[in-house]
Protein backbone atom coordinates (compact mmCIF):
# COMPACT_ATOMS: atom_id res chain seq x y z
CA UNK A 1 0.00 0.00 0.00
CA UNK A 2 2.59 2.38 -0.95
CA UNK A 3 1.40 6.07 -0.73
CA UNK A 4 -0.59 7.11 -3.62
CA UNK A 5 -1.74 11.29 -2.46
CA UNK A 6 1.05 12.35 -4.62
CA UNK A 7 1.58 14.34 -8.05
CA UNK A 8 -0.34 16.43 -9.08
CA UNK A 9 -1.37 18.55 -6.37
CA UNK A 10 -4.46 16.91 -4.21
CA UNK A 11 -6.90 18.33 -2.76
CA UNK A 12 -7.70 17.85 1.07
CA UNK A 13 -10.31 15.03 0.15
CA UNK A 14 -7.84 13.16 -1.87
CA UNK A 15 -5.21 13.66 0.93
CA UNK A 16 -7.46 12.11 3.30
CA UNK A 17 -8.24 9.44 1.52
CA UNK A 18 -4.83 8.46 0.74
CA UNK A 19 -3.75 8.56 4.69
CA UNK A 20 -7.21 6.50 5.36
CA UNK A 21 -6.40 3.93 3.16
CA UNK A 22 -2.38 3.59 3.96
CA UNK A 23 -3.34 3.72 8.13
CA UNK A 24 -6.05 1.52 7.36
CA UNK A 25 -4.31 -0.91 5.43
CA UNK A 26 -4.43 -4.92 6.34
CA UNK A 27 -0.35 -5.19 6.65
CA UNK A 28 -0.32 -2.23 9.33
CA UNK A 29 -3.06 -3.65 10.76
CA UNK A 30 -1.28 -7.20 11.33
CA UNK A 31 1.45 -5.39 12.78
CA UNK A 32 -0.70 -3.66 15.34
CA UNK A 33 -1.97 -7.08 16.27
CA UNK A 34 1.41 -9.26 16.26
CA UNK A 35 2.80 -6.88 18.35
CA UNK A 36 -0.23 -7.07 20.93
CA UNK A 37 -2.43 -4.16 20.21
CA UNK A 38 -5.75 -3.65 19.28
CA UNK A 39 -6.95 -1.32 16.49
CA UNK A 40 -8.02 1.78 17.76
CA UNK A 41 -11.89 2.90 16.87
CA UNK A 42 -13.31 6.45 16.32
CA UNK A 43 -12.88 8.56 13.49
CA UNK A 44 -9.72 8.90 11.34
CA UNK A 45 -7.86 11.34 13.71
CA UNK A 46 -8.76 9.24 16.69
CA UNK A 47 -7.14 6.01 14.86
CA UNK A 48 -3.95 8.04 14.43
CA UNK A 49 -3.90 9.50 17.84
CA UNK A 50 -4.23 5.60 19.20
CA UNK A 51 -1.46 4.27 16.36
CA UNK A 52 0.76 7.26 17.34
CA UNK A 53 0.31 5.91 21.32
CA UNK A 54 0.71 2.28 20.22
CA UNK A 55 3.85 2.80 18.17
CA UNK A 56 5.30 5.06 20.94
CA UNK A 57 5.25 2.30 23.45
CA UNK A 58 6.09 -0.36 20.72
CA UNK A 59 8.08 0.74 18.04
CA UNK A 60 9.81 4.03 19.54
CA UNK A 61 14.14 2.81 19.57
CA UNK A 62 15.12 6.08 19.63
CA UNK A 63 13.57 7.89 22.68
CA UNK A 64 14.52 11.31 21.69
CA UNK A 65 17.85 10.50 20.18
CA UNK A 66 19.41 10.78 16.61
CA UNK A 67 18.11 7.63 14.30
CA UNK A 68 22.20 6.06 14.67
CA UNK A 69 21.81 5.64 18.28
CA UNK A 70 18.48 3.83 18.67
CA UNK A 71 18.44 0.39 20.11
CA UNK A 72 17.47 -2.24 18.52
CA UNK A 73 15.03 -4.42 19.44
CA UNK A 74 15.26 -8.42 19.80
CA UNK A 75 12.87 -9.92 17.34
CA UNK A 76 12.20 -13.54 17.00
CA UNK A 77 12.69 -14.57 13.23
CA UNK A 78 9.08 -14.88 12.30
CA UNK A 79 8.09 -11.06 13.28
CA UNK A 80 11.24 -9.75 11.92
CA UNK A 81 9.92 -11.72 8.63
CA UNK A 82 6.92 -9.62 9.07
CA UNK A 83 8.37 -6.42 10.04
CA UNK A 84 9.71 -6.73 6.56
CA UNK A 85 6.61 -7.66 4.71
CA UNK A 86 4.85 -4.76 5.97
CA UNK A 87 7.49 -2.14 5.36
CA UNK A 88 7.60 -4.00 1.34
CA UNK A 89 3.94 -3.23 1.49
CA UNK A 90 3.36 0.26 3.02
CA UNK A 91 6.36 1.68 0.20
CA UNK A 92 9.69 1.68 2.68
CA UNK A 93 12.04 -0.80 0.53
CA UNK A 94 11.74 -0.44 -3.03
CA UNK A 95 12.82 2.50 -4.67
CA UNK A 96 10.50 4.19 -7.46
CA UNK A 97 11.54 6.27 -10.65
CA UNK A 98 9.99 9.97 -10.81
CA UNK A 99 6.58 9.91 -11.92
CA UNK A 100 7.00 13.17 -14.08
CA UNK A 101 9.70 13.95 -16.61
CA UNK A 102 10.20 17.61 -15.84
CA UNK A 103 9.84 19.48 -12.10
CA UNK A 104 9.70 22.77 -11.39
CA UNK A 105 12.80 22.33 -8.30
CA UNK A 106 14.16 19.21 -7.42
CA UNK A 107 14.95 18.78 -3.45
CA UNK A 108 17.00 16.40 -1.68
CA UNK A 109 16.78 15.65 1.83
CA UNK A 110 19.49 15.70 4.17
CA UNK A 111 20.51 12.76 6.75
CA UNK A 112 23.14 10.88 7.97
CA UNK A 113 26.47 11.25 6.17
CA UNK A 114 26.14 8.42 3.96
CA UNK A 115 22.98 9.95 2.96
CA UNK A 116 23.72 12.96 2.18
CA UNK A 117 26.68 11.65 -0.50
CA UNK A 118 24.19 9.09 -1.75
CA UNK A 119 20.49 11.15 -2.07
CA UNK A 120 23.16 14.54 -4.09
CA UNK A 121 24.73 11.12 -5.76
CA UNK A 122 21.29 10.50 -7.31
CA UNK A 123 20.12 13.52 -7.74
CA UNK A 124 22.87 14.30 -10.24
CA UNK A 125 21.80 10.83 -11.67
CA UNK A 126 18.12 11.91 -12.22
CA UNK A 127 19.39 15.30 -14.04
CA UNK A 128 21.59 13.24 -16.08
CA UNK A 129 19.28 10.41 -17.48
CA UNK A 130 16.10 12.93 -18.47
CA UNK A 131 14.31 14.45 -15.26
CA UNK A 132 14.20 18.29 -16.30
CA UNK A 133 14.04 20.63 -13.53
CA UNK A 134 13.14 23.94 -14.27
CA UNK A 135 14.33 26.14 -11.11
CA UNK A 136 17.13 24.62 -8.95
CA UNK A 137 18.46 21.80 -7.13
CA UNK A 138 17.32 22.59 -3.24
CA UNK A 139 20.08 20.30 -1.01
CA UNK A 140 18.27 20.96 2.54
CA UNK A 141 19.96 20.52 5.70
CA UNK A 142 20.54 21.26 9.42
CA UNK A 143 23.63 22.23 11.48
CA UNK A 144 23.49 19.14 13.67
CA UNK A 145 27.09 17.65 14.46
CA UNK A 146 28.56 14.65 12.86
CA UNK A 147 28.75 11.60 15.00
CA UNK A 148 32.52 9.65 15.10
CA UNK A 149 30.92 7.56 12.69
CA UNK A 150 29.84 9.93 10.54
CA UNK A 151 33.01 11.20 10.59
CA UNK A 152 34.70 7.57 9.55
CA UNK A 153 32.16 7.26 6.50
CA UNK A 154 32.83 10.21 5.25
CA UNK A 155 37.18 9.89 5.41
CA UNK A 156 36.27 6.60 3.32
CA UNK A 157 34.90 8.65 0.48
CA UNK A 158 37.89 11.18 0.72
CA UNK A 159 35.64 13.67 2.25
CA UNK A 160 37.43 15.36 5.17
CA UNK A 161 36.81 18.99 7.42
CA UNK A 162 32.91 18.34 7.37
CA UNK A 163 31.76 18.95 11.08
CA UNK A 164 27.96 19.21 10.57
CA UNK A 165 25.29 17.86 8.43
CA UNK A 166 24.91 20.79 5.90
CA UNK A 167 28.77 20.04 5.36
CA UNK A 168 28.53 17.18 4.05
CA UNK A 169 25.58 18.12 2.10
CA UNK A 170 28.10 21.08 0.53
CA UNK A 171 31.30 18.28 0.04
CA UNK A 172 28.40 16.02 -1.62
CA UNK A 173 27.16 18.63 -4.31
CA UNK A 174 31.27 19.53 -5.02
CA UNK A 175 31.73 15.71 -5.34
CA UNK A 176 28.55 15.20 -7.99
CA UNK A 177 28.11 17.76 -9.80
CA UNK A 178 32.28 19.24 -10.57
CA UNK A 179 31.67 22.10 -8.84
CA UNK A 180 34.40 23.88 -6.17
CA UNK A 181 33.34 26.89 -5.42
CA UNK A 182 29.62 28.81 -4.82
CA UNK A 183 28.87 31.78 -6.76
CA UNK A 184 26.24 33.14 -4.14
CA UNK A 185 26.39 32.87 -0.35
CA UNK A 186 24.00 34.12 2.21
CA UNK A 187 23.49 33.82 6.11
CA UNK A 188 23.59 34.09 9.51
CA UNK A 189 24.98 33.49 12.09
CA UNK A 190 23.06 33.65 15.51
CA UNK A 191 25.78 31.95 17.91
CA UNK A 192 23.90 28.94 18.24
CA UNK A 193 22.99 26.04 15.50
CA UNK A 194 19.44 26.12 16.20
CA UNK A 195 19.09 29.43 15.51
CA UNK A 196 21.35 29.86 12.48
CA UNK A 197 21.15 29.72 8.61
CA UNK A 198 23.61 29.45 5.46
CA UNK A 199 23.01 29.24 2.04
CA UNK A 200 25.39 28.16 -0.63
CA UNK A 201 24.19 28.26 -4.52
CA UNK A 202 26.62 26.62 -7.52
CA UNK A 203 26.26 26.66 -11.08
CA UNK A 204 27.01 23.45 -12.24
CA UNK A 205 27.77 23.17 -16.32
CA UNK A 206 24.85 21.67 -18.25
CA UNK A 207 22.47 21.37 -14.66
CA UNK A 208 20.49 23.77 -13.02
CA UNK A 209 21.54 26.08 -9.78
CA UNK A 210 22.25 24.37 -6.74
CA UNK A 211 21.29 25.69 -3.59
CA UNK A 212 22.73 24.31 -0.05
CA UNK A 213 20.64 25.17 2.33
CA UNK A 214 20.93 24.88 6.05
CA UNK A 215 17.77 25.95 8.09
CA UNK A 216 17.38 26.88 11.90
CA UNK A 217 14.65 25.11 13.73
CA UNK A 218 11.30 26.24 14.26
CA UNK A 219 11.97 25.29 18.13
CA UNK A 220 15.21 26.22 18.78
CA UNK A 221 14.89 25.99 22.50
CA UNK A 222 14.00 22.19 22.29
CA UNK A 223 15.45 20.68 19.06
CA UNK A 224 17.48 20.97 16.22
CA UNK A 225 15.54 21.78 12.56
CA UNK A 226 14.13 18.74 11.46
CA UNK A 227 12.73 17.46 7.88
CA UNK A 228 9.92 20.14 7.95
CA UNK A 229 12.26 22.83 8.94
CA UNK A 230 14.18 22.40 5.93
CA UNK A 231 11.38 21.93 3.87
CA UNK A 232 9.36 25.16 5.06
CA UNK A 233 12.39 27.49 5.39
CA UNK A 234 13.35 26.59 1.74
CA UNK A 235 9.85 28.11 0.67
CA UNK A 236 10.23 31.18 2.11
CA UNK A 237 12.97 31.65 -0.29
CA UNK A 238 12.20 29.82 -3.07
CA UNK A 239 8.33 31.61 -4.30
CA UNK A 240 6.60 28.81 -5.10
CA UNK A 241 3.62 29.07 -7.61
CA UNK A 242 0.21 27.27 -6.92
CA UNK A 243 0.67 23.86 -9.56
CA UNK A 244 4.74 23.92 -8.82
CA UNK A 245 5.84 20.27 -9.41
CA UNK A 246 8.43 19.22 -6.60
CA UNK A 247 10.40 16.15 -6.52
CA UNK A 248 11.72 14.77 -3.38
CA UNK A 249 15.00 12.41 -3.37
CA UNK A 250 15.30 10.41 -0.04
CA UNK A 251 15.84 7.12 0.81
CA UNK A 252 12.63 4.54 0.20
CA UNK A 253 12.41 3.59 3.97
CA UNK A 254 11.71 7.77 4.94
CA UNK A 255 9.43 8.37 1.64
CA UNK A 256 6.38 7.90 3.39
CA UNK A 257 6.93 10.12 6.63
CA UNK A 258 8.74 12.63 4.48
CA UNK A 259 6.45 12.85 1.75
CA UNK A 260 3.48 13.91 4.48
CA UNK A 261 5.45 16.03 5.82
CA UNK A 262 6.10 18.29 2.37
CA UNK A 263 2.27 17.72 1.84
CA UNK A 264 1.94 19.70 4.70
CA UNK A 265 4.91 22.04 5.05
CA UNK A 266 4.62 22.58 0.51
CA UNK A 267 1.45 21.40 -0.90
CA UNK A 268 -0.86 22.37 1.76
CA UNK A 269 -0.15 25.97 1.92
CA UNK A 270 1.37 26.50 -1.44
CA UNK A 271 -0.48 23.87 -3.33
CA UNK A 272 2.41 22.26 -5.22
CA UNK A 273 2.75 18.53 -6.31
CA UNK A 274 4.73 15.79 -4.58
CA UNK A 275 6.63 13.33 -6.05
CA UNK A 276 9.08 11.91 -3.22
CA UNK A 277 11.00 9.42 -4.44
CA UNK A 278 13.80 6.63 -2.72
CA UNK A 279 17.79 6.41 -3.70
CA UNK A 280 17.93 2.84 -5.95
CA UNK A 281 20.32 0.84 -3.94
CA UNK A 282 20.39 -1.03 -7.34
CA UNK A 283 22.58 2.04 -8.88
CA UNK A 284 26.62 2.02 -7.85
CA UNK A 285 27.40 4.48 -5.80
CA UNK A 286 30.33 7.00 -7.19
CA UNK A 287 31.72 7.36 -3.28
CA UNK A 288 32.11 3.23 -3.68
CA UNK A 289 30.22 3.73 0.23
CA UNK A 290 28.39 0.38 1.16
CA UNK A 291 24.81 0.64 1.72
CA UNK A 292 23.80 0.27 5.47
CA UNK A 293 21.71 -2.65 5.82
CA UNK A 294 18.32 -1.96 7.71
CA UNK A 295 17.18 -3.90 10.56
CA UNK A 296 13.14 -4.33 11.64
CA UNK A 297 13.84 -1.79 14.54
CA UNK A 298 14.44 0.85 11.74
CA UNK A 299 11.82 -0.03 9.51
CA UNK A 300 9.29 -0.19 12.52
CA UNK A 301 11.05 3.80 13.64
CA UNK A 302 10.22 4.86 10.27
CA UNK A 303 6.74 3.15 10.22
CA UNK A 304 6.28 5.03 13.45
CA UNK A 305 7.41 8.13 11.86
CA UNK A 306 5.07 8.06 9.39
CA UNK A 307 2.50 7.77 11.22
CA UNK A 308 3.32 10.27 12.70
CA UNK A 309 3.48 12.76 10.31
CA UNK A 310 0.26 11.40 8.71
CA UNK A 311 -0.91 12.45 11.86
CA UNK A 312 0.31 15.76 11.67
CA UNK A 313 -0.83 16.16 8.27
CA UNK A 314 -4.70 15.48 8.72
CA UNK A 315 -4.61 17.80 11.19
CA UNK A 316 -3.51 20.37 9.18
CA UNK A 317 -6.14 20.02 6.64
Amino acid sequence: MPLAFGTPPADPGAIVDGIAAWIGSAPLRGLVERFGGRWPTGDLAAVLAGLDDFSAAHWDFRGGRERPDAREPALDPSTARLVWDVATALGLVRAARPALPRYAHLLVLGGLAHACLRRVAYAAHLLRHGVGVAGEVAVLGSFRPLSEAERSILADADVVGADTEVDALDAAVRLAFGVTRPAEEDGVDAGHPHHSWSSRTYHPAGAPPVRVLAAPSSEPQRRRAHTADTQRFWAGHARLSSGDQLLLVTHPNYVPFQHCDALRTLAVPYGAGIDTVGVDPALPDPARLPEPTLTPGRYLQEIRSAIRSMRALHAAL
